[in-house]
């Protein structure tokens, strides 16, 4: 039996999360988690972290994914959250600015991307020549509107749904001329990392309905 989902935040005078440890990701249950995510673990690795932390009273372990404020994404296979203070996440290269950013909903369809790309090219993936943004949250937009004016070329593989596409709109008027709408490459899957795993829209939708 599933646990329920649990959404993690921090109030200032409440804090619902204690004794954070931040190891490098190797938990095996962690690690399945991506596999069955179709996601290549050595490249999740690195962008990723181990965290465990006692949340109302009880001991977790889960997935973090870093962003610029110090917070933390948090995912393993029964919930899915964020350790405060929620913003996005800005993935720089080493050596010269790039040109170009590629922009992504939530740290799945990043490593997502990461995987097609190993896998599809796997001698010269490219992954180093560009940038990367992750929303985090759609409710994020404006954040990544500032980061993003330092780039010529904006890429956006957002979720084809209404959501992602007001998100992809907001960022249009900010950056007509130099940005992309890339979701039609995974045209009738949800987000990138279904395409990933071969899941249709109406399996992503028979899936939400078994979570209720």
């Amino acid at each position: 039996m599933l646990a329920k989902r649990v959404k993690f935040s921090q109030q200032a005078s409440e804090p619902c999360f204690r004794y954070l440890e931040v190891r490098e990701l190797a938990h095996p249950a962690l690690l399945r988690y991506l596999q069955e995510r179709g996601i290549d673990t050595a490249l999740a690795k690195p962008e990723c972290k181990e965290l465990h932390f006692i949340n109302n009273g009880k001991p977790y372990f889960a997935i973090g994914f870093p962003n610029v404020a110090g917070g933390y994404e948090v995912r393993n296979e029964f919930f899915k959250g964020c350790i405060a203070p929620k913003d996005i996440s800005h993935i720089r290269q080493q050596g010269e600015p790039r040109e170009k950013c590629l922009v992504f909903e939530g740290m799945t369809d990043y490593l997502s991307f990461l995987t097609l790309r190993i896998r599809n090219c796997p001698t010269v993936p490219d992954l180093d020549r560009q940038d990367y943004v992750i929303l985090n949250s759609v409710a994020n937009v404006s954040k990544a509107i500032d980061v993003l004016y330092e780039y010529e070329r904006i890429h956006c593989l957002l979720d084809n749904d209404e959501a992602g596409r007001k998100a992809y709109r907001d960022l249009e008027i900010e950056f007509s001329g130099r940005i992309r709408d890339f979701s039609h490459n995974y045209h009738g899957y949800k987000d990138l990392n279904d395409y990933l795993c071969g899941k249709s829209f109406f399996q992503s939708a028979e899936q939400m309905k078994q979570e209720r």
